[in-house]
């Protein structure tokens, strides 16, 4: 089985320092529903995993979030594309839980849901704790420039060897041959 998982906020989704908090704020990145459309088409599954902690501050409730996660299914599905598997941490940053990112309690919950080792899968994120988690399960890491990206560059905490593109849809593109 081939299996992607992606980051949401600034990788499928435009981000915000603010939180997204409503299904309004939720706007795709150009030509990243497309991409993950792409990926379906090559029979990838694809799975989400994201840290919304803006539950535990208050920020917006599970119904918020509910209806960010429809517009987004609305929205890939005029597209040809869909997620097999959608996970989200509602925690804050000192709970203590295994979820959150950088934790690999996420990844490690999609990864033994589809039966496959994380060696075998790629993360796509933009921030240094979703490279911490693939990490941390020896999961293959992708960054992308869009949302936290370019900051997280700049930090020259990631090594050398991690792949780094544009947005999803370059991603995408350039690892098609691949990933066929």
């Amino acid at each position: 089985m081939k299996l992607i998982i992606l980051d949401r906020d600034g990788v499928i989704n435009e981000d915000s320092d603010a939180f997204i908090k409503s299904d309004r704020e939720w706007i795709a990145i150009a030509g990243s529903l497309q991409a993950i459309a792409r990926l379906n088409a090559l029979d990838y599954k694809v799975a989400v995993a994201t840290n919304q902690s803006g539950i535990a501050r208050g920020y917006f409730s599970v119904e918020a979030l509910d209806a960010m996660h429809e517009k987004f299914n609305v929205q890939l599905k005029r597209v040809g594309g869909w997620i097999d598997m959608l996970e989200y941490c509602p925690h804050g940053p000192d709970d203590g839980c295994d979820c959150r990112k950088p934790r690999p309690g996420m990844l490690n919950k999609i990864t033994e849901a589809f039966g496959v080792s994380p060696s075998d899968v790629i993360s796509v994120g933009d921030s240094l704790r979703d490279f911490q988690a693939a990490q941390a399960v020896g999961m293959q890491f992708a960054l992308v420039r869009t949302g936290k990206g370019e900051s997280t560059l700049s930090t020259g905490r990631l090594p050398e060897t991690v792949p780094v593109y544009s947005d999803l849809a370059e991603f995408v593109d350039t690892f098609a041959g691949e990933l066929t």
